[in-house]
């Protein structure tokens, strides 16, 4: 790796301590600038780290920006932008999913994963769906199995000998879904965005990263 993806992976955790503090005093303006500026630095990571080069660098930087674009979506607290963000997301893991496949998983690896994913999956959807409204529960349903594949094949590239920024990235980014689900679905709180960012970012900046090895 060279030394310029370090210059721009500087930018998202220095915009993230701003975008918190935003979040802390509701400040709109303050999310405004701080938000789009951490998805910028995880963008530029990855560009600067060659992601022009491979199918697997171009797959994973489509996936950045689409969750560059749900990050916008997502300041608005408007149910219509809300939906454009999820969907925005949702092809996101898609993309992400790819990348992953054209990376190389080894089978048992992501067999093993979804197995446990789904154990894990069907006691958050006991735990979440009934506070959540029913017009809901279908994309949610849709959006569980997307990312569970996703970071099942993630696990996969791990057994197939890849680096463990992958499999940490996309864990990092499905937790993350956690706290937005539950801070847009059921109630607003701080506390599940303090937790929530810093794990999406670092998440995402994990891989940008990966498109240099």
């Amino acid at each position: 790796m060279n030394e310029l993806p370090w210059i721009w992976t500087v930018l998202t955790p220095a915009a993230l301590i701003g975008l918190l503090i935003a979040e802390y005093h509701r400040s709109r303006p303050g999310k405004w600038l701080f938000k789009p500026l951490a998805s910028a630095g995880f963008v530029l990571t990855a560009l600067a780290g060659g992601a022009l080069d491979t199918i697997y660098g171009i797959t994973i930087l489509t996936g950045l920006l689409l969750s560059m674009a749900g990050d916008v979506l997502l300041i608005p607290r408007r149910r219509a932008t809300f939906l454009a963000g999820l969907v925005a997301f949702l092809l996101g893991h898609v993309a992400y999913a790819v990348a992953f496949g054209v990376h190389g998983v080894h089978w048992l690896f992501v067999m093993s994963a979804i197995v446990l994913l789904v154990v894990a999956g069907l006691w958050l959807a006991r735990r979440y769906l009934p506070r959540i409204e029913g017009a809901m529960h279908g994309p949610v349903w849709a959006y569980g199995v997307v990312i569970t594949v996703m970071l099942a094949l993630a696990v996969g590239t791990y057994g197939a000998g890849g680096s463990w920024l992958i499999v940490s990235g996309a864990m990092l980014f499905y937790l993350s879904d956690l706290s937005v689900a539950g801070d847009r679905l059921i109630k607003p709180s701080f506390l599940q965005r303090a937790w929530g960012l810093p794990a999406y970012f670092g998440g995402q900046l994990l891989l940008a990263l990966s498109v240099a090895h």
